[in-house]
């Protein structure tokens, strides 16, 4: 049984991603954001489990969806050794009326990749938002998207951003465990990946059992607390064993409406 079901997740991990749109209440969103559609790839671990075909497949997906704003939100290699510049060099054909950002994962800090994914980005057309932010505007309204870099779990959350006044604020932070501060700081909607879905995730007595649940509470999907948001991606890639169990990949399309 153990093998069968190794077997058919690492068949699942190697597939196709799902397409996953979901929409996003935003309490008080101006009426020229709503309906605005914001597509992310994250975890895309660009190596030997997810080749060029697999990224290229992601990004025709997430462009088909015809966004107004694409993300990025991190882990775009697992190790230095991956090819960086050909992970960028594909992403550079994602497509969105109002720009494609970004923010950077554990994995570029371990392959110490960051400035470099940053290089290679503005070359590319992604704006990677590292403790930045960019405002755009809609109308008559603003949306402020903010970026940070990987935040380690012994640190103190978010010390170097504040959401804009006045705007729509949405954080692009890789890990989601940092939604609690988010929230009270006073992000409207933060974008996550990270966990991978859990990508082990096996459900017993309807309780989803995954190694992601030791490490935050918000693991898949769309969160709220006090009006704010927070959804986590389950991602493209692996990281570990090439498995996907009860958790696959997929490229996010958030629709935000009025809550």
């Amino acid at each position: 049984l153990p093998a069968g079901m190794a077997a058919f997740g690492a068949v699942r991990a190697w597939a196709r991603p799902e397409l996953r749109e979901t929409d996003i209440p935003i309490p008080g969103l101006p009426r020229d954001l709503h309906g605005l559609r914001i597509a992310q790839l994250t975890d895309i671990h660009y190596g030997p489990f997810f080749s060029m075909r697999d990224l290229e497949w992601a990004v025709a997906m997430a462009n088909e969806a015809k966004p107004a704003i694409t993300v990025v939100t991190g882990d775009l290699i697992t190790r230095r050794s991956d090819n960086l510049e050909e992970c960028v060099w594909i992403l550079r054909s994602l497509k969105a009326d109002a720009g494609i950002y970004g923010c950077h994962g554990n994995h570029e800090v371990y392959a110490k990749a960051q400035d470099a994914a940053t290089a290679l980005g503005q070359a590319a057309g992604i704006r990677f938002l590292r403790s930045d932010s960019e405002t755009l505007r809609f109308g008559d309204a603003r949306l402020a998207i903010t970026g940070v870099d990987y935040q380690p779990q012994s640190s103190r959350y978010l010390r170097s951003v504040r959401p804009q006044p006045g705007a729509v604020n949405v954080l692009l932070s890789h890990n989601p465990d940092v939604f609690a501060r988010a929230a009270a700081l006073g992000f409207d909607l933060t974008l996550a990946g990270h966990t991978h879905g859990g990508q082990i995730n096996v459900e017993i007595l309807h309780e989803h059992l995954n190694v992601a649940r030791f490490f935050t509470p918000w693991v898949y999907g769309l969160y709220r607390q006090a009006g704010k948001s927070i959804y986590v991606s389950g991602g493209l890639g692996t990281v570990g064993a090439p498995v996907r169990l009860g958790a696959p990949p997929e490229v996010t399309v958030v629709r935000l409406c009025a809550g």
